[in-house]
């Protein structure tokens, strides 16, 4: 049976069809042509063949064509229209009937019209256009109110012919421009639809709105907290699925309580003492506590029973923050960290499909990344990176000293970094599905955080210290990224990670929770106390044996990362002169300086890396080095970059870890502008203008032999060529397959379930 739209359809364009024609003008004929060229022709030819006899037959077409339109085919009424019967139609009437015009050859030209050969037959002019390609050029015009005019039913288009046919025909006048149409103004009688109209709210009405949610959102919380308190002390108890269901209503009516108070107080009416009502009563912290993470793990610790709940209320509940991400962007870091965290506990209880925990992995983790960007100082956010960072573990040492480094650390990693140690401490090599010098390195700091500094620590350090220079070798231009890990790392156990050390407890800033009196009176270790001294000596052990095989490297741009992180560090240090002096000794300033000059030819402008400010690009906006990224919300580089080095947008989350070509440049002279900086205080490293040398002072003169490590750095580089065509790949898919393996054993690593377990997430 044919669809009624097709009915309807076929018959608006069969009415069109039998409009599209026209009363022959020659006397006595009276019959009706089809309104085209080839149908007008065929009518002469068949008809009046006397017509043609002298003349060509297209001219007298024209004529025709030129002629008005008869009674049968009626005209949209004009201003200056007179006489008949159509200039006594109401206006509704004529606004019934769709706009047309005609067009002579000319005119057609002007539309955009081709002219169609005598030979083929013209295409129909009942047939609907586009009116957007149709309408006459306009100049100075964007909006004609022509275009407005409503489409009529085929019905309508029915009647109207058979009204006008009975009409006598009249001569009207050719049609004219889209000015001179008569357009009403009455917006209904036109077609338009009026704005709808909004009362505007002033501010004690809104006020009054706020408290009434207020009011109604204290009932649901602690009716949510009623509920969760007693499920959780009857955790033998089974809820079949209407209790899961109304569960999960009771905190969804929460958190939509909790979108109207957003709402109300971030309207954009709403007075300053009314938007701070949000963070002045910690909404967002008591959604999520109440509203989100309560419910959640008792969820957890009634799987998997509560699995598909669970599934449900996180979707539900990752929709609501969305949509708060969305429309309350006054707290847009903790909406991206609550999105980060809901992503991480879908991975986390995820175990038949290994796609859809990658997946979710890789939400939360863009989640948390987006948050660091907005609030880089907070080191709860690293915290939550080093978690979803498994199986690579020298990535989960950055962030987890990132996240104590960090101006405001997040000392509960203290606890949850030993999930990294653990499996690490009491196991060897053979046993580990890790690289040997990842094993060696990550097992040192795990052993000097836990203050087990004796023979086994010093037997991992050696085995790290000894394969390092033929590491980076083979590894080339995939170690730039491993070498600001492990400076980073370096320098946070040389803060003793944050811990109640001298040095930590000297530079560490006021944090955000911390009173001007509690900062004032902080205790600061005696840095010659035992514990305290023989800490700090293993980790500037640990950096001077890193240090002796990566700054002889001349020649290699690849060590380039790892000299520009540490030397962002020690020129932080400068400022604080007592805790430099336990620092300074250790350092090669000595080696620092000679590669400080092998890379002074390189630069173009001495005026750049000797003035004061921040070397920056002149002419484009500023693309940050993948370490920048890595060293921002870090203590000793809050103060380094300028506050809107960090400011183009351009550059996606998947590009700044993105090495390119041109960045070698740049980063030679950023390097060479922190060591004149480091020179203008003369006593570690010192700098000749005219000479445009790099030396150090006497106390740090010292014979270094440079032949062995310069012939060994030549035949790396000539290796390294090598190995990028062969060599390269083999090592790639060797790491790769341990780090598969890695992936796969997932015994050797406390699963994440258990760590919140142990540390649930609540931000306030």
């Amino acid at each position: 049976m044919p669809d009624q739209g097709d009915i309807v359809q076929n018959s608006f364009t069969n009415a069109l069809r039998k409009r599209a024609k026209f009363v022959c003008p020659v006397e006595g004929c009276a019959a009706e042509v089809g309104d085209t060229e080839f149908q007008s022709k065929q009518h002469i030819n068949q008809c009046h063949p006397e017509l043609v006899a002298h003349r060509d037959i297209s001219d007298v077409v024209r004529e025709w064509r030129r002629e008005p339109l008869p009674p049968s085919k009626p005209h949209r009424l004009l201003p200056h229209d007179s006489g008949g019967e159509d200039a006594q139609l109401p206006k509704q009437a004529v606004s019934h009937e769709p706009p047309t015009k005609q067009f002579t050859p000319k005119e057609k030209g002007v539309a955009g019209k081709a002219v169609l050969d005598d030979a083929s037959p013209a295409r129909s002019r009942a047939k609907p256009r586009d009116t957007d390609f149709n309408r006459a050029p306009q100049v100075g015009k964007l909006w004609n109110p022509t275009i407005l005019v409503p489409l009529v039913l085929a019905h309508h288009v029915y009647v109207g012919r058979k009204k006008v046919e009975s009409q006598p025909p009249t001569r009207s006048r050719p049609a004219a421009s889209h000015d001179d149409l008569e357009v009403s103004d009455d917006p209904n009688e036109a077609g338009y639809v009026p704005q709808l109209k909004t009362r505007p709210i002033d501010h004690l009405q809104l006020v009054a709105e706020v408290k009434g949610i207020y009011a109604g959102l204290v009932m649901v919380e602690s009716k949510c907290i009623e509920v969760d308190n007693a499920q959780n002390t009857q955790k033998d108890a089974k809820l079949n699925n209407e209790q899961w269901q109304a569960l999960i209503a009771l905190h969804r009516t929460l958190l939509h309580e909790h979108h109207d108070f957003f709402l109300a107080s971030q309207h954009p009416t709403a007075s300053s003492s009314l938007r701070r009502l949000g963070a002045k009563y910690y909404m967002p912290g008591r959604m999520w506590k109440h509203g989100i993470h309560a419910f959640l793990e008792l969820l957890r610790h009634r799987l998997p029973a509560s699995l598909e709940h669970m599934l449900t209320f996180i979707y539900l509940a990752y929709s609501m923050m969305a949509l708060l991400y969305e429309t309350v962007p006054a707290f847009e870091a903790t909406w991206m960290e609550c999105l980060g965290d809901l992503g991480r506990y879908r991975m986390a209880i995820e175990d038949d499909d290994i796609r859809d925990r990658e997946v979710w992995t890789a939400v939360s983790r863009r989640w948390y990344s987006k948050a660091s960007d907005v609030v880089p100082g907070t080191g709860r956010l690293y915290h939550h990176l080093a978690i979803l960072a498994r199986p690579n573990v020298l990535q989960q040492l950055y962030y987890y000293s990132k996240a104590l480094s960090a101006p405001d650390p997040f000392f509960a990693a203290l606890e949850s970094i030993m999930t990294l140690f653990d499996p690490l401490l009491g196991s060897t090599n053979q046993q580990s599905r890790l690289l040997p010098i990842d094993f060696a390195y990550v097992k040192a700091h795990g052993l000097l955080f836990t203050g087990k500094t004796g023979s086994e620590y010093q037997t991992a350090v050696a085995e790290f210290v000894n394969n390092l220079d033929n590491h980076i070798s083979r590894t080339t231009r995939r170690w730039m990224e491993c070498g600001y890990f492990i400076a980073i790392s370096n320098c946070s156990a040389l803060l003793s990670w944050g811990k109640n050390s001298f040095i930590y407890q000297t530079i560490r800033p006021k944090r955000p929770k911390e009173s001007v009196e509690e900062f004032n009176t902080r205790e600061i270790p005696d840095p010659s106390e035992q514990r305290n001294a023989k800490r700090l000596e293993e980790a500037r052990h640990l950096a001077e044996g890193t240090f002796s095989k990566v700054f002889p490297r001349f020649a290699d741009p690849n060590i380039l990362p790892f000299l520009h992180s540490t030397l962002v560090f020690y020129r932080f240090m400068i400022s604080y002169p007592s805790a430099m002096e336990l620092l300074e000794a250790t350092f090669p300033w000595k080696m620092v300086s000679m590669l400080l000059n092998s890379l002074l030819p390189s630069c173009r402008e001495h005026e750049r890396i000797q003035s004061n400010e921040f070397p920056r690009p002149v002419k484009q906006l500023p693309r940050p080095l993948p370490e920048d990224f890595a060293l921002r919300g870090l203590l000793w580089a809050e103060k380094y970059y300028p506050s809107d080095w960090f400011s183009n947008d351009k550059v996606d989350d998947d590009e700044k870890y993105f090495e390119v070509a041109s960045m070698t440049d740049e980063r030679k002279e950023r390097v060479l502008w922190l060591g004149v900086s480091i020179a203008r205080h003369g006593k570690w490293l010192l700098y000749d203008d005219e000479l445009r040398q790099f030396s150090v002072p006497s106390r740090f003169e010292q014979e270094i032999d440079i032949s062995m490590n310069l012939d060994a750095e030549m035949a790396s580089i000539s290796e390294a060529d090598t190995l990028s065509r062969a060599s390269t790949l083999a090592l790639s898919s060797s790491g790769d397959k341990a780090i598969g393996q890695a992936e796969h054993d997932d015994e050797d690593m406390p699963d994440i379930d258990d760590f919140m377990t142990r540390q649930p997430i609540i931000r306030q």
